[in-house]
């Protein structure tokens, strides 16, 4: 049960983090060697997390555009050292369902794969 709060910690800091535009704060999250995979539109997006983080440093943020706090958690899974989760991240006029992969690294938990899509609301 201890995981299962630890990762639960996370995906808040993740959600927060993401609502602010804080970028060093998620870099804290993600594995360093993350991929970052997405469906937008049509469009295919694969990125290495530190190009991720660049982007989101360089954009502005949900919260400095006055848009509500609406992500949430819906999901976690957690088994021995790995976990998965899915959150629901409207955020800058889109409707993004994030998959996420995690895992248990000298004790602690890292984000290790994010997949993404936005979905016609």
């Amino acid at each position: 049960m201890e995981d299962q709060l630890l990762v639960l910690h996370l995906l808040q800091k993740y959600l927060d983090a993401l609502h602010e535009g804080d970028a060093p704060s998620l870099a804290k999250l993600f594995d360093p060697e993350a991929a970052v995979f997405g469906m937008v539109r049509g469009e295919a997006v694969h990125k290495p997390v530190a190009t991720y983080l660049d982007g989101v440093a360089n954009r502005n943020s949900p919260r400095a555009l006055g848009e509500p706090y609406r992500m949430r958690i819906l999901s976690v899974q957690v088994v021995g050292n790995i976990a998965s989760a899915k959150v629901h991240v409207p955020l800058l006029g889109n409707n993004y369902y994030n998959f996420l992969s995690l895992r248990k690294r000298d004790d602690r938990w890292w984000i290790i794969n994010k997949l993404y899509a936005h979905v016609d609301a």
